[in-house]
């Protein structure tokens, strides 16, 4: 299993559709970061752009498990001994590049983005967003890959939808339905993200794992 996701995230690079979901996150970073943050604005700038990250991330999550054929996913099920395997080793490569994408949106904000680091707490929130960020767009790339949606085009379109449809109803009273995005934002805004993490990170976690639930009950019910 770890062979294999070693051998997709190879794939993904090699492939170059790595270098689609880079350019895109160093435009969003230049745009987001385009100048300095005054200092006391560092949590909520950070905060920002890591959530504008999620369908960055979830673009590059999808292209990864639509990099490999069906062909050879269905030869990579044999070679790992089950469908389980196969599809944990693409969900974790897909989480290692959304890892490493998430960080290289922290690092850029952190050295050019802000005018002061945050407070220690608030970085530690930040940083456990930005883990929860990177689970959401694999989440979000695995339920639009070409396994679960067979048109490109409705897969794009579900993706950017969904992002949207999230967003709209994290910032009602029913924020908990969904990922709550807006209250991630809403927070940081008002120096209350260390003190919601708590809450925030428990209900964004139930979603995502729902998600991953979902997506292996959809990929079991698929040849």
């Amino acid at each position: 299993m770890i062979a294999l996701t070693v051998f997709r995230v190879a794939a993904y690079i090699r492939s170059h559709r790595v270098y689609q979901a880079l350019l895109f996150m160093l435009v969003l970073v230049a745009i987001v970061y385009g100048s300095r943050a005054p200092k006391g604005a560092e949590t909520s700038v950070l905060t920002d752009a890591v959530v504008l990250a999620i369908p960055i991330l979830a673009w590059s999550s999808r292209s990864l498990l639509d990099t490999e054929p069906d062909q050879q996913r269905a030869l990579s099920e044999i070679s790992v001994g089950g469908w389980l395997r196969e599809l944990g080793a693409g969900l974790l490569a897909a989480l290692v590049t959304s890892l490493v994408l998430v960080a290289l949106t922290l690092g850029w904000g952190l050295a050019l983005g802000v005018s002061a680091a945050p407070a220690p707490g608030e970085f530690a929130a930040i940083l456990a967003l930005s883990g929860i960020a990177a689970l959401a767009g694999v989440v979000f790339g695995a339920l639009t890959s070409r396994v679960i949606l067979r048109s490109p085009a409705i897969s794009i379109i579900a993706l950017l939808l969904g992002f949207l449809a999230m967003l709209v109803l994290s910032a009602s009273p029913l924020y908990w339905l969904t990922i709550p995005l807006v209250s991630w934002m809403k927070s940081a805004n008002s120096a209350e993200l260390t003190a919601r993490l708590p809450e925030l990170a428990a209900i964004s976690l139930t979603w995502c794992l729902l998600g991953l639930a979902c997506y292996a009950w959809l990929r079991r019910t698929r040849p």
